[in-house]
């Protein structure tokens, strides 16, 4: 198993839930208002005056065989409008209880 956490613009909110459900993935925990900076360039997402735009994530436990299909959604959507953004990151489960 395999956990991708997936963080993006509001802006994709809907688009990301779409994706989740069209690919399956029906276990998730959605984060509202994450701050951040993307590493390539991007802007920061804090919320105030000067950076009012605020990003999202989902975190999701997946099958090993749902991690491509789901990564190359990612990446898909982020093509779409490179300047919203997108990321995902990816980490092996050794257990879950």
């Amino acid at each position: 198993m395999k956990s991708v956490f997936i963080v993006f613009n509001q802006a994709n909110t809907e688009r990301v839930e779409y994706m989740l459900d069209t690919l399956g993935v029906h276990g998730f925990t959605f984060f509202e208002q994450v701050q951040g900076r993307g590493t390539n360039g991007g802007e920061p997402r804090r919320g105030t005056h000067t950076w009012p735009e605020m990003n999202s994530a989902v975190i999701t436990v997946v099958e090993d065989e749902q991690v491509e299909p789901l990564l190359r959604a990612v990446r898909q959507l982020d093509a779409r409008n490179p300047e919203v953004g997108v990321r995902a990151f990816m980490w092996n489960i050794e257990a879950t209880v």
